[in-house]
């Protein structure tokens, strides 16, 4: 009974969690294979409003299908590479970039962790180069080693 037990909700389990996710299926016709190579690069490189960390090409939420189409038909109207990426930080934000700009907005971002590294690494050194501890500061005086007998005696 309990092996039938077992069987039941293992298969429930297994009908309510869908262990295959599907990458969306655009069907966009290219003129050319340049073209698909740049639309592909480009669903890469930008990155879904919506979905925490996911690129247009591996995002099922309906604005990353809309952006694929929207990025095909400005592919298809002949813009640059570095227009449709204006286009759409203009119209979402430096966040649908991978690898956002330098800016004044972004300094922290690109030099941040080299400036951490580097304040770690003084700070190592002068942990390393701090004088050395004198011996006589370490003595115990007369009293202290009394108190220390003491106790040690009485244990």
């Amino acid at each position: 009974m309990r092996l039938i037990s077992f069987i039941l909700l293992a298969l429930a389990f297994m009908l309510t969690v869908n262990p295959v996710q599907a990458s969306p299926v655009d069907t966009y016709e290219f003129h050319d294979e340049v073209t698909k190579i740049r639309f592909q690069a480009l669903a890469k490189e930008l990155r879904c409003p919506k979905c925490q960390n996911q690129n247009l090409a591996d995002s099922n939420s309906p604005i990353a299908a809309d952006l694929r189409k929207e990025l095909y038909d400005l592919l298809q109207q002949g813009k640059a590479d570095s227009e449709i990426v204006n286009f759409m930080v203009d119209r979402y934000g430096e966040f649908v970039l991978y690898r956002p700009r330098v800016s004044q907005l972004t300094y922290v971002l690109w030099f941040g962790p080299a400036v951490l590294i580097l304040l770690a690494i003084l700070v190592v050194i002068m942990i390393v180069r701090r004088k050395p501890v004198d011996k006589k500061d370490l003595a115990l005086s007369s009293e202290q080693q009394d108190k220390l007998k003491k106790l040690l005696n009485d244990k």
